[in-house]
């Protein structure tokens, strides 16, 4: 635990230091097995976009997933999502999703493949406009043991990803990338920890921006089938 600590007080510092604006990103996330092929999946986000001591972002979301396999992972999900600007509500969201996870090991480390289908309604009160968005993404997640041959119990491990972001009808096309790099710590059965450093590129016709985000999450697992051997699931900042 003294170690992930330090290690998040560094990533913490240097990012900071070397960057104009810092935005945040937080969150909680459970994962509930309630049956040997059958999972529950929540999660709450709070982001701080343009300061990150005043959160103007939440979201809130869960679905039901399928352990097709051992390392396959279809999901269905919808959740709801709300931009906030100067104070004030800007936009609303509400999506449905599709993806399907496979994971792939060479060693002790873990190579995740996402794919996902998105449709989204969204709803601006200040002007009463409302438009619609189909987005596709991939993320390829990699994580790796520091401390032990597997995630278990005392873990520490170091976790990056790249993700893609391609919508329609919106122009362009290719909408957004994200590359996180960061460190996470299976406190005990249940509970884990992660901290990193995420930078989101928008690309826009108006002009393309780039975020730098603090990550920090809490993720809980419980696995209800009273299974013996214990898996752990990190979603990582999403």
């Amino acid at each position: 635990m003294k170690l992930f600590l330090s290690l998040s007080l560094v990533l913490s510092m240097c990012f900071f230091k070397a960057q104009d604006h810092i935005s945040s990103f937080n969150a909680v996330t459970l994962t509930y097995k309630f049956h040997p092929k059958f999972f529950l999946y929540g999660e709450g986000q709070l982001r701080g976009n343009e300061d990150y001591t005043y959160p103007d972002y939440y979201e809130i979301k869960g679905g039901v997933g399928y352990n097709l396999t051992k390392n396959h992972k279809p999901f269905v999900g919808l959740g709801r999502y709300v931009n906030y600007k100067n104070h004030d509500l800007s936009k609303e969201e509400f999506r449905i999703w599709l993806q399907d996870v496979i994971d792939l090991k060479k060693g002790f480390v873990k190579f995740e493949n996402r794919f996902r289908i998105e449709k989204s309604w969204f709803y601006e009160p200040n002007t009463d406009k409302t438009s619609q968005r189909m987005r596709y993404r991939y993320r390829l997640n990699i994580s790796v043991p520091l401390n032990s041959k597997t995630i278990q119990k005392g873990t520490v491990f170091a976790n990056a990803y790249d993700e893609i972001f391609l919508v329609s009808p919106m122009k362009p096309t290719f909408a957004r990338n994200r590359i996180y790099g960061g460190f996470g710590y299976q406190i005990d059965d249940y509970f884990g920890v992660l901290t990193g450093y995420l930078w989101q590129r928008e690309f826009d016709a108006a002009g393309n921006r780039n975020l730098h985000f603090i990550y920090l999450a809490l993720n809980i697992n419980i696995d209800g089938t009273k299974h013996p051997v214990k898996t752990y699931d990190f979603p990582g900042a999403d």
